[in-house]
């Protein structure tokens, strides 16, 4: 199968995408769009294949969303106007430790590997976690390693929903224990196996964004031969 497309329309697919500002509060992402960003999640690469997320959907009419405006003064726009809100959660040390539960069964029930096989890629995690990433140090380095990865899908998200000409911005802006106290309130958020990320909001533009500004590509790339 050819999955070769034009680099012009990855480009401007590229270009398209901004950080929305402001939603069309009278369009919605269709279900089979909204499944198909969820879908470049899902199929995004990890460490070691591990997965450390979970992707939590806020749709447009959950109560929720203004019980998270208090605490996520970034999202304010998108909880207004978005189609859709996604919270995404990284797993904690608890779970991605080399030794947990949660290893075992990425490897034996989704990785689906021999029991020699599995044996000999712990050890290799447990390298990588102590030895060369130093991930053992302090569950906030272990977490902030697993929520670096959640980026890696929010990204092919964002890019996913831009090739389908749906518009998103991803939020920073909120204090991450004051949405953690309300997802834990809600019966939504485990915190002994996953903490907040990140967000996103996916719609439609109601308004036209300003010309897009990056540096000079030869300003950020070095060349070594």
């Amino acid at each position: 199968m050819d999955m070769r497309i034009a680099n012009e329309t990855i480009i401007e697919a590229f270009n398209y995408r901004y950080a929305c500002k402001k939603f069309d509060t009278n369009r919605e992402v269709s279900p089979e769009d909204f499944a198909t960003i969820l879908e470049a999640g899902r199929l995004s690469p990890s460490s070691f294949g591990f997965e450390p997320w979970k992707f939590v959907v806020v749709e447009k009419h959950a109560k929720l969303r203004d019980k998270l405006s208090p605490v996520a003064w970034g999202a304010h726009r998108s909880l207004e106007g978005a189609s859709h809100l996604v919270i995404l959660l990284a797993r904690t040390k608890a779970d991605m430790i080399y030794n947990s539960d949660y290893i075992t069964k990425m490897m034996t029930e989704i990785h689906h590997l021999p029991s020699e096989a599995a044996e000999g890629m712990r050890k290799a995690f447990e390298n990588f976690q102590m030895e060369q990433f130093e991930l053992l140090e302090s569950d906030r380095a272990m977490f902030d390693w697993a929520s670096k990865q959640t980026y890696i899908a929010l990204g092919n998200m964002l890019t996913a929903a831009a090739l389908l000409g749906i518009d998103s911005c991803p939020i920073e802006g909120f204090h991450r224990q004051g949405v953690e106290d309300v997802l834990k309130q809600e019966g939504i958020l485990d915190t002994a196996h996953f903490g907040v990320s990140v967000m996103a909001g996916f719609g439609y533009r109601a308004e036209e964004p300003r010309p897009k500004t990056r540096q000079k590509l030869d300003d950020i790339v070095q060349w070594v031969n």
